[in-house]
């Protein structure tokens, strides 16, 4: 499928690091809890990686909140 051009610069913004924060807790217990490793929690946290459908919700699941509140476009 062809992409239109006005949506390859669409950015996914990801809110982790706001919700682990306000939970509390570290990345390596929610990167565990996940099935993830650290460092790709670090990546999705910095938006240097986008979590694959899966991973998103089950990070939703895991906060009790819809994806859209974690994960938007830009």
């Amino acid at each position: 499928m062809r992409i239109p051009a006005s949506q390859k610069t669409l950015r996914c913004i990801s809110r982790v690091y706001d919700f682990r924060i306000l939970e509390p807790i570290s990345q390596i217990d929610l990167a565990k809890a996940l099935g993830i490793g650290r460092k790709a929690l670090a990546d999705i946290e910095k938006g240097v990686a986008q979590p694959s459908l899966y991973t998103a919700f089950r990070i939703a699941e895991y906060f009790n909140t819809p994806i859209e509140k974690i994960f938007f476009f830009k």
